[in-house]
């Protein structure tokens, strides 16, 4: 475990999760706070369809004392980066060394109104908005308490110049939906110190054919939906693998997704983290994509954080 990781106490293993989306505030607050009694170093959660990221962080870091909350991440087709950069200054400063700024967005080429009817203009390649975002959030004037220690930064980084960026202009990078030969790639292409902190989808049910079926549904909807996705995935080796068909393989999903006991899902996370991983976020699959995974996330934590 690097300094830095140490440093920030996110630990090996934390919890990544849509699941909050759907939840009262008042449950919210009470499962955050059993995951942070559990021994979870750092709750992520993604922005869809349900509360802003920044606005979601604030319930989390309120209804906890210790565990890091990071965005995972925070869509820069949202927001501007003026607004960006003072929430971030908002959370630093109000939960010291607590937040971690997850930031990307894939959907900068044309409008989303097609997933969520919002239109948000076209703003250029990847990779050169994502560098003017991060300078006008640096650039951003803060008129009010500067946080002290800043709050850190990842990017959503899956292909080599974006790892090469967020290794050069944040704490490191986050990738999601990428199997763990991506994550010795990421190791290479970024140097020994960038953090690294990968998403793991699993699915914890012995029964390996439910198991697989729901695997197989989380992987074909990011295929079909989520071209960055797919293409990253190409790139890997996968070539089509029934993409196309939204009926992916299963060496596809495989790779993806880690079904089936405690042991096993315990065992791809160590496969991420000998392969150069700082930390895995593990995210719980389940067959109804509503229901909050406690259960599960329950019986997970001693081998996770056992070691």
């Amino acid at each position: 475990m690097s300094d830095a990781l140490a440093r920030t106490g996110l630990g090996e293993a934390g919890i990544w999760t849509f699941a909050f989306e759907g939840q009262p505030a008042g449950r919210v607050r009470e499962v955050a706070a059993e995951i942070e009694e559990l021994g979870y170093g750092a709750l992520w959660c993604g922005e869809a369809f349900g509360r802003d990221s920044t606005g979601q962080a604030w319930l989390l870091l309120s209804a906890t004392r210790r565990i890091v909350v990071a965005s995972g991440i925070a869509n820069i087709a949202f927001r501007e980066p003026l607004t960006m950069a003072a929430a971030e200054r908002t959370l630093g400063e109000a939960f010291p060394g607590r937040y971690l700024l997850g930031l990307g967005g894939h959907r900068v080429d044309g409008t989303v109104s097609e997933v969520d009817g919002y239109p948000v203009p076209a703003r250029g390649k990847a990779l050169s908005t994502m560098r003017r975002y991060l300078d006008s959030m640096d650039a951003a004037p803060a008129h009010g308490p500067v946080p002290d220690p800043a709050p850190r930064r990842v990017l959503a980084a899956l292909g080599p110049k974006m790892l090469a960026l967020a290794a050069e202009r944040t704490w490191g990078a986050h990738p999601y939906f990428a199997p763990v030969g991506h994550t010795a790639l990421a190791r290479e292409a970024m140097g020994p110190d960038a953090f690294l902190g990968v998403e793991q989808a699993v699915v914890l049910d012995t029964d390996v054919d439910r198991a697989r079926e729901v695997a197989a549904a989380h992987v074909a909807s990011y295929v079909t939906r989520a071209p960055h996705q797919a293409a990253n995935v190409r790139r890997l080796g996968f070539g089509e693998e029934g993409m196309a068909s939204g009926r992916p393989s299963r060496r596809l999903v495989d790779a993806i997704v880690a079904y089936g006991d405690v042991d096993a899902l315990h065992a791809r996370v160590r496969e991420h983290l000998d392969a150069g991983a700082d930390h895995v976020c593990v995210q719980v699959l389940t067959e109804d994509p509503a229901e909050l995974p406690l259960p599960q996330w329950r019986e997970l934590a001693p081998a996770l954080l056992g070691g």
